[in-house]
């Protein structure tokens, strides 16, 4: 570890006492978020600091080492004023990527209310199911659960070759082309079933828990003196700046969520039975098993119509 600090140190292209100034002018043009991390990857220990606290001999004769943990020690919580420049400097990038994934959850699931087709489709895979099984307890259906989407490719024809969904894609092609595309009013689909809610709501809390930690530091530095004057005046401008930010976006995050839920709600699905994540993946693999039944369907007609072309022949 000795080493490995060593050579952390020999990076800095800068005295310590510069580095620990760029820390309290919380400069990210000087120092990088690699560089914070490895400030406190090497901070001293308790132990460490009570030892120096002893020395009393002339600084230079000290090791790089230790002379980089006076400089430190000279600022008071300098591990908390680390942390929250390390926050500051990804609270950015974090917040982009996170509004991002909300985006993309809530595109999904207006793309997927919103598709005519896609209802269309729904409308004619319940008329089947109910021409199936006409003259049955489950042949007046209203609906059907979503997961059986995906059992219409295991009941075949006595060929072994036609599935239900090769049906359907027959039927639609002939009477309803237009619909054959429908996946093009689910661009989002895809990307979405990449998201877990639990993940967004951990990233929410740690947005949230990182804002108020920075908070509490702003306070205590309040109390240290000219040391942390231009510190506490960043910090401040940043966490007003984030505040309204955040404001923003757990609003945002709410209506999100709410979305979510509404997508199951939409199928007749209980959210608790069939959350954001399953509702999501059924419908992206019911459209690959569409989109495929209907390739080979075409591939089929297109080889009939060759072999035709021969005999005329």
């Amino acid at each position: 570890m000795a080493n490995n600090m060593e050579i952390m140190l020999a990076k800095l292209k800068m005295p310590l006492s510069d580095l620990v100034t760029a820390i309290l002018a919380m400069n990210d043009e000087l120092i990088d978020s690699d560089q914070l991390e490895d400030c406190l990857k090497f901070y001293p220990t308790n132990e460490e600091m009570e030892q120096l606290k002893k020395f009393t001999d002339d600084y230079e004769t000290l090791g790089k080492r230790e002379q980089y943990f006076l400089e430190l020690m000279k600022v008071p919580r300098m591990d908390a004023k680390l942390r929250v420049f390390l926050f500051k400097i990804k609270f950015n990038v974090q917040l982009s990527e996170f509004k991002t994934s909300l985006n993309t959850v809530n595109s999904a699931c207006d793309e997927v209310r919103r598709s005519t087709k896609l209802k269309e489709i729904m409308k004619r895979i319940l008329y089947l199911g109910n021409t199936l099984n006409q003259g049955t307890a489950r042949g007046a259906a209203v609906g059907f659960k979503l997961d059986s989407l995906l059992i219409l490719t295991d009941t075949r024809a006595s060929d072994s070759k036609m599935t239900l969904m090769h049906y359907l894609c027959k039927k639609i092609a002939s009477k309803s082309p237009s619909l054959l595309d429908f996946h093009e009013d689910l661009v989002s689909l895809e990307a979405a079933t990449e998201i877990e809610l639990k993940v967004l709501a951990d990233e929410m809390e740690s947005i949230t828990m990182g804002l108020e930690t920075t908070k509490q530091e702003l306070a205590a530095s309040a109390n240290d003196g000219p040391i942390s004057q231009g510190f506490h005046k960043t910090l401040k401008e940043f966490i007003g700046q984030a505040e309204a930010e955040m404001t923003s976006v757990t609003e945002f995050y709410s209506i999100v969520c709410r979305n979510a839920d509404a997508l199951a709600i939409y199928f007749g699905e209980d959210p608790t039975r069939c959350p954001f994540e399953q509702a999501t993946m059924t419908l992206l693999n019911f459209v690959r098993l569409f989109r495929k039944c209907d390739e080979e369907n075409r591939k089929q007609e297109a080889e009939m119509e060759e072999v035709k072309g021969v005999n005329v022949k």
